[in-house]
C-alpha cells in the first residue's frame, strides 16, 4: 500500500513537472516528504530534486535549508554540514558526501549596474564557464534570490566577434540585473561575495536525472536516504554518523572539521562525484594517498583522519556519469541505485533495504502580477515566448495568438498555405501590412546515428555555444489524427573539451538509441528546442528566448487588441508570418500573393542594440527603456526618407518615444518589398539576439504597441 501510494505522488510530481515545462513556469523547492522506490523514471525524479538545490561553495546552507522539514534532527554547523548519528558504542562509522557545486560569486557591481563574477571552486569541466553565457542565474542575496543573465555577443553581429575564439573564462562573464547603475543593483541587495548560480529546471529524461554535479548531488541523496532508513531500522552495532558536508570545492573542509571533532572512528565512507566510466564502483583509498591525482581527495581529510581511525583506508563511492562537470552532467537511476546499496552496506544498518528521501518540487508559476501599466504585455510575452516555433513548425505559436486575437480579428482570421496568420481589416484601398513572425532560431534534425545522438540543422543563426551543455527538447506535430505526442528530454551534447570557442557540429541525445527514437516516431526534420522559462528581471526587463520575434508578435497582438476597426479609412492587413528564420519564407509567400497591392509594409522586429557589455557603442547603439525604435538601415532594406519622417512625425504627435537607428540584419518586409510597398521597420532595441538570454525593456514594448496603432489609423 505504502509503495502504491508513493508510485502515485511520484507519478503526479511528473506529471505536473511536464505542464511546467510547457508553460515555462517557475520552479522552487517546497520543503516536505517525498520518497521513491520502484521504477527509473521515479527514482530519477527523486535525484532531480536534489540535483535542483542550490548550494554553492559557502552557500550550502540555503540548499540545506529547504532539506530541514525532511532531514528532521539533523544537526547543522558553523560551515553549513548537516549531521546526524544513529546508535552508539563500537564500531564508529562516518558515511559521507558533499553537496556544494562550484560556482561564482559577485566580484563587482560596475557603474552602470553590471555585475562581474569570481570562481567560488574549481570546476571540472574546462568549458565551465562559456556554458552559463546567456544564461539565467541566480544571485543569492541576503534578501533572498535575484535573477540575472549573463551578457553574450549578439548573434546579429559575428562580422563584429570573428576574432572571438578563445574559449569563454569568468573574466568575460557579465550579469545583467535589468539595471542602469549600480545603486539600482544594490537596492536589489545585491552585494559582494553574494553567491551566484546558474537557474536549472528539475531535469530528468528516460531514467536519467541531470543537472550540475548530478553525481554528487545522487551520493547525497544516497547517505540521507541510507540515514534515514538506518535511523528507523538500527545499526547493527555501534554507532553511524552521517554528513552532508560543505565546501568540498574547497579541500573538503567541512567534512574535515566534523571529522576532526568526532574522535575516533572505524570506518569512513564517502560518495563522491561522478565520473565517466564503466559502472559504479567502491574502491579503497590509504589514507596516505589523500591528495594525490587519482583520489581527488584531500590532505586536509588526512589531516583530519591522523590519529583518529584504527584503519589505514577510506572507503570512496564513485558514480558512473554522464557528461561529467557540464551543466546537463546525467545519473541514471541504475546508477543511483547503486549508490544507495552502497550507502546502506556502509550504514551497518539492522535492515537493508531504503526508499529515496528528497526534497518535493514545486512547479506552479510564480509569476506575481505587475502593478503598473505593462502587466498586460508581460503577460502575453511570456505565454507565447515559451511555446515551441522552430521554423515550419510554429503552429503552437499560431494556436496561442489566434486565441487571443479580439472578437472582430478572430472572425476574419485566416491561415494561408505558407501556414502565415491573416487578419485584413478596412476599406480596400491604400492597404499597408504589418508583419511579425512566429518562428525563433532553432534546430531541426538532420541525421539520427545508432547511439541515438542527432546531428542538428541550425535554422536561422542560433548562438550555438549557448545551446551546447543545455536541457534539449524535441517536438513532435500532429499526426494524421491530430494527436501530437509529448515532447522528448534530453540535453544538447557538450563537448568533453575545446581548444576553441566555435562549435562546428550541434548534437543532443535524448537518452535511449536510434531504434528507441525511431519507436517513438523522431524523424529527419523533427523541431529541436532548448527548455525555455522567460522571466523577469528588475524593473521594466524581461528575459526570455525567443523575444526574436515574439515581442514583435506581442506587440502586434495588443495592438490590434487596442484597435478600434471601424476608425480606419482604408485597408491594414496584419500577419503574423513563419520561417522567417533562415530565408523569411512565409512572408516571401505573402508578398507573391498580396504585395502588388500594398502601399507600404511595416515590419515588426527587434532591434539588435549594442547597449550591451560585449559590444562597441559606435554602431547600433540605442537604450533600453528609451522608447520604439524607427529601423532606418538593415542588412536588407534602408527605409525611404519620406516614410523614415512620416512615422517620426506620427509618434511626436501622439507623444510616442521613438529612437532612430542602423542595425545588421534584415526583416521579413526586405522579401515583400520588391513587389512595390517599401519596408518600414518598426522595432524596440533588444541584447543578446539570437540567444537564450535576450532582454528586453516593457516601456519599449509599450510604445511599440502605440506606435503600431498610430500608424495604422492614420492616413
Amino acid at each position: 500500500m505504502v509503495r502504491s501510494t508513493v508510485s502515485n505522488l511520484m507519478g503526479a510530481a511528473h506529471a505536473a513537472f511536464r505542464l511546467s515545462v510547457g508553460l515555462g513556469l517557475a520552479m522552487g523547492c517546497a520543503p516536505s516528504l517525498l520518497t521513491a522506490q520502484g521504477g527509473d523514471q521515479a527514482v530519477a525524479s527523486a535525484v532531480a530534486a536534489w540535483v535542483h538545490l542550490e548550494a554553492p561553495p559557502g552557500g550550502e546552507a540555503r540548499g540545506l535549508r529547504d532539506l530541514a522539514p525532511v532531514l528532521t534532527g539533523w544537526k547543522s554547523d558553523v560551515y553549513g554540514n548537516l549531521v546526524t548519528r544513529v546508535g552508539s558504542g563500537t564500531p564508529r562509522r562516518v558515511v559521507a558526501c558533499a553537496m556544494d557545486v562550484p560556482g561564482f560569486v559577485v566580484s563587482q557591481i560596475t557603474d552602470d549596474g553590471f555585475v562581474r563574477l569570481h570562481r567560488a571552486g574549481v570546476p571540472a569541466h574546462p568549458l565551465w564557464d562559456q556554458f552559463h553565457e546567456a544564461q539565467q542565474v541566480h544571485l543569492l542575496t541576503a534578501r533572498g534570490e535575484v535573477t540575472g543573465v549573463v551578457a553574450v555577443a549578439n548573434g546579429h553581429f559575428t562580422r563584429q566577434h570573428r576574432a572571438d575564439t578563445a574559449i569563454v573564462g569568468v573574466d568575460q562573464l557579465w550579469v545583467d540585473l535589468g539595471v542602469d547603475s549600480r545603486a539600482q543593483a544594490e537596492a536589489l541587495g545585491v552585494s559582494l561575495l553574494d553567491p551566484v548560480v546558474a537557474v536549472r529546471p528539475v531535469w530528468t529524461y528516460e531514467g536519467y536525472a541531470s543537472g550540475p554535479a548530478a553525481g554528487a548531488r545522487a551520493s547525497c541523496a544516497a547517505v540521507a536516504s541510507a540515514a534515514v532508513a538506518t535511523a528507523k531500522s538500527g545499526v547493527r552495532a555501534g554507532e553511524t554518523i552521517f554528513v552532508l558536508s560543505a565546501q568540498r570545492s574547497f579541500g573538503w573542509v567541512g567534512l574535515s572539521a566534523v571529522l576532526a571533532r568526532v574522535g575516533a572512528v572505524d570506518q569512513v565512507t564517502l560518495l563522491d562525484d561522478g565520473r565517466v566510466q564503466a559502472q559504479t564502483s567502491v574502491s579503497a583509498v590509504p589514507v596516505s594517498r589523500l591528495g594525490n591525482s587519482k583520489s581527488r581527495l584531500t590532505r586536509s581529510l588526512a589531516l583530519a583522519l591522523s590519529g583518529s581511525r584504527s584503519k589505514d583506508t577510506v572507503q570512496v563511492v564513485v558514480p558512473r556519469v554522464r557528461f561529467a562537470g557540464s551543466l546537463v552532467e546525467s545519473i541514471h537511476a541504475t546508477d543511483a541505485r547503486a549508490l544507495l546499496r552502497a550507502a546502506m552496506a556502509a550504514s551497518g544498518s539492522a535492515d537493508t533495504s531504503a526508499a529515496w528521501v528528497a526534497p518535493s518540487v514545486d512547479t506552479t508559476s510564480r509569476r506575481v502580477a505587475r502593478k503598473d501599466a505593462y502587466e498586460n504585455a508581460e503577460r502575453t510575452f511570456i505565454s507565447i515566448a515559451d511555446l515551441a516555433g522552430v521554423p515550419g513548425h510554429e503552429w503552437r505559436v499560431r494556436d496561442a495568438i489566434r486565441a487571443k486575437l479580439p472578437a472582430w480579428a478572430a472572425a476574419k482570421a485566416v491561415v494561408d498555405t505558407a501556414g502565415n496568420l491573416i487578419v485584413a481589416v478596412g476599406p480596400d484601398r491604400d492597404s499597408v501590412a504589418f508583419v511579425a513572425h512566429m518562428d525563433e532560431v532553432s534546430f531541426e534534425v538532420e541525421a539520427i546515428q545508432g547511439d541515438g545522438r542527432v546531428r542538428l540543422l541550425r535554422k536561422g543563426g542560433p548562438v550555438v555555444t549557448a545551446w551546447e551543455g543545455q536541457p534539449a527538447m524535441l517536438h513532435f506535430d500532429a499526426d494524421a489524427g491530430g494527436h501530437v505526442a509529448e515532447s522528448l528530454r534530453g540535453v544538447f551534447v557538450p563537448r568533453d573539451s575545446a581548444r576553441s570557442k566555435p562549435l562546428n557540429v550541434v548534437t543532443a541525445w535524448f537518452g535511449t538509441d536510434s531504434a528507441g527514437l525511431v519507436a517513438r516516431g523522431v524523424r529527419v526534420g523533427a523541431a529541436v528546442t532548448a527548455y525555455k522559462h522567460a522571466a523577469r528581471l528588475a524593473g521594466t526587463r524581461l528575459t526570455g528566448r525567443g523575444s526574436d520575434d515574439r515581442t514583435g508578435s506581442t506587440a502586434l497582438l495588443l495592438a490590434m487588441q487596442r484597435l478600434n476597426p471601424a476608425t480606419l479609412t482604408h485597408k491594414v492587413i496584419f500577419v503574423f508570418s513563419t520561417r522567417e528564420e533562415g530565408g523569411l519564407l512565409g512572408a516571401s509567400a505573402f508578398g507573391a500573393e498580396h504585395g502588388r497591392n500594398l502601399v507600404r509594409v511595416y515590419s515588426i522586429d527587434t532591434f539588435v542594440s549594442s547597449d550591451t557589455p560585449l559590444e562597441q557603442p559606435m554602431f547600433a547603439y540605442l537604450k533600453l527603456g528609451h522608447g520604439a525604435v524607427m529601423r532606418g538601415l538593415d542588412d536588407g532594406s534602408i527605409t525611404p526618407r519620406v516614410e523614415r519622417d512620416r512615422v517620426l512625425r506620427l509618434a511626436r504627435a501622439a507623444g510616442i518615444p521613438i529612437q532612430m537607428g542602423t542595425t545588421h540584419g534584415s526583416t521579413d518586409g526586405s522579401s515583400i518589398a520588391p513587389w512595390g510597398g517599401p519596408n518600414v521597420g518598426l522595432s524596440w532595441p533588444g541584447r543578446y539576439s539570437h540567444a537564450p538570454g535576450e532582454v528586453l525593456d516593457l516601456r519599449d514594448v509599450d510604445a511599440l504597441i502605440r506606435l503600431i496603432g498610430a500608424v495604422a489609423v492614420a492616413k
